[in-house]
């Protein structure tokens, strides 16, 4: 598996492509108008507390308060009897309305909602996460071997009592002692600086802010696999360089600068896979599709034979179908970056050992995937639930906005819907006023339907109300807008 790392810039927008064997899998988007928060630390005051849902919003300086969970509030509490910490979740026991507390973003604001809180504080270094309030040393789950594991653990157990525990990263494998003990001295520096902030700040304020996205690339993303990291600006890559040359040396074999005319986009086909990533439909080689339908609750994704008929029986063709689509939903999902419930409607399968072909080709294709994810069995419907952790809002989130015209429906009233609502209208106008002409304002689609297979039933409606209608395009209105004028 080869990886490449595009990082493209523009005074007011960095995008980064992460393309695996030539085709695009992820797209990272940053704008200067609206830099993303997760990972910022700040320092907070509780506005309100609500028992019922055992939860606080805290005022950090946005636009919106900001949701804080019980679950997610540091607390110091008696012991149980076998010396175990007891959690205290009571919310009104651990925060009050006007307490200034030290937060970070976990979840940047999604929609309606405001950024989710924690008070664990974390922050990342190359091959590790301080945790500033344990004393913990964790091993990321993905490095598998055991050996391994220990020597990293031992490494960083045996560091000496200072800011708090740590997690080793998947990156660090195969680190030296060296790299891991250097981690370690830029974090404690960094923690440091950060508490001293936080004591003298004002609450609203941020005391710590997260890397910009070039750098967040270096730091979270490049793993052994990645060959190459491109950048087309020479600044950014001389920041890259800078950065790398400081923290993580070896990395500076892998940076490269991209001078060509054309753009480092469109040399990868990137700008078209992201036009494709927001559409509905997803087309597969073998001729069937896929409909991924987003919405607030949940994205639903459907799967469709489409034009392929296969060449054996329609259990294989169903089956061949299901397995190519699994491989593209898992690629569409992080393209996409679709988080929260997601429900898969594969085509139904009769046997078995399909059906465990199907989910096992899912999962398989999931593993590269940076954010969690978990997914069930196939439902007694023949359905597949799976949740993928959100943190950020998706690709049609940050490039798009609901069509004006529908307001988010994805669909408007008939031409000929609209015909009968003004009929309605007009008659309810004429018995409350006594108007002497009536004037009719409508879309160009709407006035050519009601002049020509409506021209009987508006003839009809004239004598009946009495009162001679007339007609005037307006060329701004949408097929839904109206207005009844009296004259």
């Amino acid at each position: 598996m080869s990886e490449e790392i595009l990082i493209n810039v523009t005074p007011r927008e960095t995008r980064v492509a992460m393309v695996e064997n030539g085709v695009l899998q992820e797209v990272f988007i940053e704008r200067t108008s609206r830099y993303g928060l997760v990972g910022n630390i700040y320092k907070g005051r509780v506005c309100r507390v609500l028992p019922g849902m055992q939860a606080a919003f805290v005022d950090i300086g946005l636009e919106r308060a900001a949701f804080l969970h019980a679950s997610d509030v540091s607390s110091l509490s008696e012991e149980e009897p076998n010396g175990a910490p007891r959690r205290n979740d009571n919310i009104t026991e651990l925060l009050r309305e006007g307490q200034e507390v030290l937060v970070q973003v976990v979840k940047d604001p999604l929609g309606t909602k405001g950024a989710r809180l924690t008070t664990h504080i974390t922050i990342p270094s190359r091959y590790l996460v301080l945790l500033p309030a344990e004393t913990t040393v964790g091993v990321s789950t993905k490095i598998e071997d055991e050996a391994e594991r220990q020597r990293l653990k031992d490494i960083v157990a045996a560091f000496e009592s200072g800011s708090g525990g740590y997690i080793v990263r998947t990156v660090a494998e195969g680190a030296d002692h060296d790299a891991l003990v250097a981690d370690r001295y830029f974090l404690d520096k960094l923690w440091t600086s950060v508490s001293e902030r936080a004591t003298s700040v004002t609450p609203g304020t941020v005391v710590h802010e997260d890397l910009r996205l070039a750098l967040r690339t270096l730091r979270d993303l490049v793993g052994d696999e990645v060959e190459k990291v491109r950048v087309d600006s020479r600044e950014t890559y001389q920041k890259l360089l800078e950065f790398s040359a400081e923290f993580v040396p070896h990395m500076c074999d892998l940076l490269e600068y991209y001078p060509g005319e054309r753009p480092i986009f469109d040399l990868y086909g990137v700008e078209d896979e992201i036009q494709k990533a927001l559409d509905r439909k997803v087309q597969l080689k073998s001729g069937g599709h896929v409909i991924i339908d987003q919405t607030e609750a949940m994205t639903t994704v459907d799967v469709n034979t489409g034009a392929y008929v296969g060449h054996r029986t329609l259990e294989e063709t169903i089956f061949k179908t299901n397995l190519e689509a699994a491989q593209a939903i898992a690629r569409q999902l992080r393209l996409r970056n679709l988080g929260g419930i997601i429900i898969i409607d594969f085509i139904d399968m009769s046997m078995e050992e399909h059906k465990r072909q199907v989910l096992r080709a899912l999962e398989k294709s999931l593993e590269r995937d940076h954010a969690k994810s978990h997914i069930t069995e196939v439902s007694s419907l023949g359905l597949v639930e799976m949740t993928r952790k959100r943190t950020r809002e998706s690709l049609e989130h940050i490039l798009c906005e609901s069509c004006p015209t529908c307001a988010g429906r994805g669909s408007l009233k008939t031409a000929e819907t609209v015909c009968y609502e003004m009929f309605r209208e007009i008659i309810r106008e004429a018995r409350q006023y006594d108007a002497k002409q009536l004037l009719v304002l409508a879309s160009q689609d709407v006035v050519d339907l009601l002049l020509d297979e409506e021209s009987a039933s508006l003839a009809e409606l004239e004598a009946f109300v009495g009162v001679p209608i007339k007609f005037q395009v307006e060329a701004l209105y949408t097929q839904e807008q109206f207005d009844v004028v009296l004259m």
